[in-house]
């Protein structure tokens, strides 16, 4: 499918739907998520070809098995389900509450702001608990200002894989490239790690994953750029930022929303920090800024909402235009 009016639409009311309803507990307590089915057949793939006594080599060849069987198995039943669903208005309604259901503008705008709220209602340990559930650094190490920088790094970070990017395949291979999109994401969660275990197997996971977010992670950060005015930041300021510090992350992507969003609110973020499996010294990102605060969360979360809706906005354009 190459872009066009109706996949414009699908992407606009998908977004529409899931700032609305987001992602209702009651529902996924009586379904599986997507994501959850995905999650299962990488692990089902992983337990049978990850084998210990296989050399190096026999592991990445199985790992590039495992991803373009997982990717082919998502554009197959996805492209499927599209085309049952394609026929009418109640089938693009459908359509569209799938295609919300793995979008994470709500659920992640929630996830951060717990961790604000609970520096107003618990203090330093209750932000540590509420920022365990959305980072994997050692939640007892981090001081408020690593609380708070944690949780506006993963805001950040979130806002492209888990926004902008699925809407970008949504929008330019229609439904089937929106499940294949979560579904290498979740490969690279899952298996693209640099553990003894997953070094091999997970590497083709981990290096799709980095090329089909190199568009949409650029795209996130001019995003967060624009938005800066909302919490009294320089759209200048923060693109300078972005095109200088990016290239410092030890992701070829996370660093553009990141540094971007650095330098909207003026602050470092990144830098050294301790992980269960060890410590990394990374360098920080706008290193000149102050020190991130809790207040800083508040600040990243309405840069955050503003980006989402200038994306909604220049869909909803580009669908009036097609």
């Amino acid at each position: 499918m190459l872009v066009d009016g109706d996949a414009l639409l699908l992407v606009v009311a998908a977004l529409l739907l899931d700032a609305v309803i987001g992602d209702p507990d009651w529902l996924w307590r009586r379904l599986p998520h997507p994501v959850v089915w995905i999650g299962n057949g990488i692990g089902w793939l992983e337990r049978w070809l990850n084998r210990e006594d296989w050399s190096r080599r026999q592991r990445k060849l199985a790992g590039v098995v495992t991803i373009i069987a997982l990717v082919s198995v998502a554009m197959l039943v996805s492209g499927l389900l599209a085309d049952l669903l394609n026929d009418n208005w109640i089938g693009f309604g459908v359509e569209a509450l799938i295609a919300s259901t793995l979008i994470a503008q709500r659920s992640l705008y929630q996830h951060v702001a717990r961790v604000r709220r609970a520096f107003t209602e618990g203090g330093l340990p209750a932000a540590r608990q509420a920022v365990a559930m959305i980072v994997g650094r050692d939640p007892e190490r981090l001081d408020e200002g690593g609380v708070a920088r944690a949780a506006i790094e993963s805001t950040a970070e979130n806002f492209s894989d888990g926004i902008v990017a699925p809407v970008f395949w949504l929008a330019l291979l229609g439904l089937p490239g929106l499940i294949a999109y979560k579904a290498i994401n979740t490969a690279d969660s899952m298996i693209g790690h640099r553990s003894t275990r997953y070094i091999d197997f997970g590497w083709a996971a981990a290096r799709l994953d980095d090329l089909v977010n190199l568009i949409p992670a650029r795209l996130s950060g001019i995003l967060v750029a624009l938005a800066a005015p909302v919490s009294r930041g320089s759209i200048i300021a923060s693109l300078k930022i972005m095109m200088r510090d990016a290239s410092k992350h030890r992701s070829p992507n996370a660093g553009w929303p990141e540094s971007a969003m650095a330098g909207a609110l003026e602050i470092a973020i990144a830098g050294p920090r301790v992980y269960a499996e060890g410590a990394v010294n990374d360098p920080y990102l706008n290193a000149e800024g102050r020190t991130a605060a809790p207040d800083d969360i508040g600040r990243a979360l309405r840069v955050f909402v503003a980006a989402c809706v200038s994306q909604t906005t220049i869909y909803a354009a580009l669908a009036l235009l097609l």
